[in-house]
């Protein structure tokens, strides 16, 4: 008998229908996956699960848990259920957690709203939990606040909260979508674990097939609010029987086609660069403890060359990136960008920065959503000493905006107006609106379906024929990461541990950190074209 199952379900927000005739089942000790591009109404179909819904919602068809319909239960029937009975992983954690809480009291709370033992036990639960999760007491005491932990950590402290009194049914919404590979790993080991010991159902959202093809047990394949096909997961990945399946499935294992790179002269050029951050204090008159994020790091990009960087959270990615951008101090060292220095007695040397763009991980949160697209993509005109106005500035605005696949009417429109996959394109095309000499890309593709992430591949790899852009492509995700550069380095505890052509780097890895990269990474399954499933997708 199914612990949950949603019959018939259609949902409608202020009239507009968002799931249409959606059925789903899942035992206790299953794991059933949906999956989808965004707007597909995965996330709605959770939400309507757990009673989460906004204002406007009308229903029809019925959520049984356990006989019961949830759609017919009182908010505060909800609310019992919610956390006891019925949890879910949110895809941030940052923003599911209360940044002015400790780590102990966030997962504490969720036990004693329930009543379900004294203060003394739920402390000792919390911990119980925390250590069951990967945090160990020596490292993460209850005392933590979620700002002093890596997303991977708060990532667990989000699951520990959701299985602090041992649900029947977990709902995981993305739930790796922006770790790294090994800390994806651990994660989805720890799921699995946790459904296999407790017996517990787990509803799994993702739009990353590598991951369900490995997890889930049952896969649903969600499209405009509709389930397009379902089954068995092996059943499913190996037969696509409907023509979206298939389009998913080729957009996972899409690689770009990069033109030959004319790689000369030197571009960048970072010399045994390090950078140390002062710690807490250990006594009162003590000295503050030093650690070092960036260690003696050297290498070269050369002018056209396509660079990727890989390493897990906190191994000093983010650091050097800053450093390499002018906006983080180094206390040894030396960078230079076309022989000019990066830095000049400790101070950013604003000639050379305003040569250098980034495009982030989220393309929302980098824009001011109440400017237009005109204004947005025209923030680098700043760093000029003399920007283009009037006709010559609409001019910048229309070949930027065009380059990136967009229409010049689009500079009109705010942000909001556009899909995930647009945003991205504009904040590309604000990143080439002033022809920087290199761009770097920080985890620009990671959020993005799979569809659309094969689109801003595509446009990169077409951008880099077309402008012979130079670029540092900083990525969790291995596969993209062979798809769009050249050379690879990998990073670990401040070092590179490994820099060599991307090819070489994939198919024979010299660092046995690169091989535990590399098979920490989700496989895609080898079918159809071949039975042979552990045929690596790289």
């Amino acid at each position: 008998m199914s612990l949950l199952d949603i019959r018939n379900l259609s949902l409608s927000i202020h009239g507009k229908p968002i799931l249409k005739d959606i059925s789903v089942s899942i035992r206790q000790g299953e794991i059933t996956a949906l999956t989808g591009e965004s707007g597909s109404g995965k996330s709605m179909t959770a939400f309507a699960t757990i009673g989460l819904l906004p204002r406007g919602s009308v229903t029809t068809g019925e959520i049984l848990f356990d006989g019961s319909n949830l759609l017919t239960r009182s908010e505060s029937d909800l609310c019992d259920l919610r956390g006891r009975d019925i949890s879910m992983v949110f895809q941030e954690p940052m923003t599911a957690l209360n940044p002015v809480q400790t780590i102990g009291a966030q997962v504490m709370e969720t036990i004693l709203i329930h009543g379900a033992m004294t203060s003394s036990d739920a402390k000792a639960r919390t911990r119980d939990v925390l250590d069951r999760v990967g945090l160990p007491p020596d490292r993460f005491p209850l005392t933590r606040y979620p700002h002093e932990l890596s997303g991977g950590q708060r990532q667990r402290v989000v699951i520990a909260m959701a299985i602090a009194l041992r649900p029947r049914l977990l709902i995981a919404d993305e739930p790796t979508t922006a770790l790294d590979v090994t800390t994806q790993a651990q994660i989805l080991d720890l799921l699995k674990g946790l459904v296999s010991e407790q017996n517990m159902a787990l509803m799994m959202i993702t739009h990353d097939l590598a991951v369900v093809s490995d997890m889930a047990d049952t896969l649903n394949v969600m499209r405009a609010g509709e389930i397009v096909e379902h089954g068995a997961t092996f059943d499913v990945l190996r037969d696509m029987r409907h023509p979206y399946t298939r389009q998913l499935f080729d957009a996972s294992r899409h690689q770009a086609k990069l033109s030959t790179a004319k790689a000369e002269t030197p571009l960048l050029s970072v010399e045994n660069v390090s950078r140390d951050y002062a710690l807490p204090r250990t006594s009162l008159f003590g000295s503050r403890p030093m650690f070092r994020a960036v260690n003696r790091v050297s290498f070269d990009i050369k002018r056209g060359e396509r660079v990727g960087l890989v390493g897990e959270s906190g191994c000093g990615k983010s650091t050097l990136t800053r450093a390499i951008l002018g906006l983080e101090p180094i206390q040894e060292g030396q960078i230079t960008l076309d022989g000019d220095p990066v830095w000049q007695d400790g101070h950013p040397n604003l000639a050379v920065r305003r040569k250098m763009q980034v495009v982030f991980q989220d393309p929302y949160g980098s824009f001011n959503p109440r400017h237009r697209v005109s204004r947005l993509i025209t923030e680098p005109f700043h760093l000029l000493t003399d920007p283009p106005k009037g006709a010559d500035k609409d001019a910048a605005i229309a070949d930027a905006l065009t380059a990136v696949g967009l229409n010049p009417a689009d500079a009109d429109k705010h942000i909001h107006a556009f899909s995930g996959g647009q945003r991205q394109r504009i904040a590309i095309a604000r990143a080439l609106i002033i022809r920087p000499d290199l761009i770097v890309f920080d985890e620009a593709v990671s959020a993005l379906d799979v569809r659309v992430r094969a689109q801003i591949l595509d446009l990169m790899a077409d951008l880099s024929r077309d402008y012979g852009l130079t670029y540092l492509f900083i990525s969790h995700d291995l596969s993209v990461v062979r798809s769009i550069t050249d050379r690879v380095l990998v990073m670990r505890a401040g070092e590179i541990v490994e820099d060599r052509p991307t090819p070489a780097v994939f198919e024979a890895p010299e660092h046995p950190y690169t091989r535990t990269l590399i098979d920490a990474a989700p496989q895609l399954p080898a079918f159809p074209e071949t039975q042979d499933a552990a045929r690596p997708a790289f």
